[in-house]
């Protein structure tokens, strides 16, 4: 049996370690150094531009292997595309709040040195023709300019064509739909191989960027940061504390402790692998443990997850707003809408893996004509605001099998005799434990 091969030194660091190595590695620099390094700044903006490339292939893969592969069936289908909206509109709700009263982006400063391409300023919603506008009139220019609403029509008619021309296949006996689906998910794994390329260069663009602000700006900038991230995680908690457990205390009627003792387990492995994907048979396990039905419990988790991406939703609403405010940018009522919508079509095309968040918000301000400039320095807090983002949308993916589980004919007899999930914790099973380390 051959010798397993040495793991480099920085093969062992994990990637969170890495980027906070980055990130104290450049915060020395710039201090020692000074304005001297404010160059550095460009590679942070070379990092962007790779994601910002490999973005948009990604989303339309995504949702054509989606719509291949995956089928939302009748009622439940129905059902839980409105639980995913409620969450939605809440996530976004509690964006938009925070980011208008506190305005978090107002001490975020941005380089000294950007000149970025702005809004013209507010204006009044115009819907019909802001809806015209959206369609593509080729298929170059929604690549081309990496607009994520045009991208995501595309891709919808084209998944909706595909999944005809499967059915009709399938009718027919004939396999050529084969080749389609072997295109698209070699499409999917190539951009998620890319992308993670892209994404271990992610430590070396925290350095960089870091050098720069601090070179420049000195250690006030770090007070920017951390309010910006203080934001963003107490929006997150405000989804998760008040939108979630109020479906389980007002409708599902399950005690919050049976709840968390056991979605606890994979809340822990999301914030460890900042991956709601990842963590996906650990959800699966869970929701069996809490009495969850096998049909709702893949209907939230594996069809439905990319409407259960609400920390995502309310992460990129809230930054956006938050670099609108940055670049003293004032967008009216009706460019918020439009900001929202954006940033929902973009959750519904990322993939849940690791960085979607930071990955899909490159889009999201390119689409609405918002500066990048920012994004590099966004970079540095990442690390930790996407374990926050991967947690809820776990939690969400076990509220959405919850909810969906109470509404589901096969409960409706146990409805009837008795409240749903007010019965002792034994009656919907122990908490699963923590899977042996290998």
């Amino acid at each position: 049996m051959e010798p397993s091969p040495k793991k480099s030194v920085l093969s062992r660091i994990s990637p969170p370690a890495r980027i906070l190595l980055g990130m104290f590695a450049g915060a020395a620099v710039g201090l020692a150094f000074g304005p001297q390094v404010a160059g550095l700044g460009e590679i942070g903006k070379v990092v962007i531009g790779l994601i910002k490339m490999l973005a948009t292939p990604l989303i339309l893969f995504v949702i054509l292997d989606a719509l291949l592969r995956s089928s939302l069936k009748g009622k439940s289908g129905l059902r839980m595309i409105v639980i995913s909206m409620i969450n939605g509109l809440f996530a976004l709700a509690i964006a938009l709040t925070l980011a208008n009263t506190l305005k978090p982006g107002r001490v975020l400063e941005p380089p000294t040195s950007t000149t970025p391409s702005i809004l013209s300023g507010a204006r009044p919603l115009r819907i019909l023709e802001d809806i015209l506008g959206m369609i593509p009139t080729n298929l170059v220019d929604p690549f081309r300019n990496n607009a994520i609403i045009p991208v995501v029509m595309l891709a919808v008619c084209v998944g909706i064509a595909l999944r005809k021309f499967k059915s009709e296949q399938i009718e027919s006996g004939a396999s050529d739909y084969l080749a389609i689906e072997g295109f698209v998910s070699g499409g999917l794994r190539s951009c998620e191989l890319l992308l993670g390329w892209v994404v271990a260069l992610l430590p070396f663009g925290v350095f960089a960027v870091m050098a720069q602000a601090i070179g420049t700006q000195g250690l006030s900038v770090l007070g920017g940061l951390a309010k910006y991230a203080g934001v963003v995680l107490l929006g997150l908690l405000l989804q998760i504390g008040l939108v979630y457990q109020g479906w389980l205390v007002f409708f599902a009627r399950m005690p919050l402790k049976t709840f968390w003792t056991v979605v606890k387990t994979p809340v822990i492995f999301a914030a460890g692998s900042s991956s709601s994907l990842a963590t996906l048979p650990i959800t699966l396990r869970s929701l069996k443990q809490l009495g969850v039905s096998d049909s709702s419990a893949r209907m939230s988790a594996c069809v439905a997850t990319n409407l259960n991406n609400d920390g995502i939703l309310l992460y990129e609403a809230l930054a956006a707003m938050i670099v609108a405010q940055a670049f003293g940018i004032t967008l009216g009522f009706g460019e918020q809408l439009m900001v929202a919508a954006i940033c929902v079509l973009a959750t519904i095309g990322v993939a849940g893996v690791p960085e979607a968040g930071m990955i899909s918000l490159a889009v999201v301000l390119t689409s609405a004509k918002l500066p990048l400039e920012l994004l590099p320095l966004m970079l540095t807090v990442d690390w930790m605001l996407g374990r926050a983002r991967a947690i809820t949308n776990v939690v969400g993916d076990c509220i959405g099998a919850v909810v969906l589980d109470r509404f589901e004919a096969n409960h409706d007899a146990l409805i009837e005799k008795q409240p749903a999930y007010i019965d002792p914790p034994s009656q919907w099973g122990t908490p699963i434990e923590s899977p042996s380390r290998s």
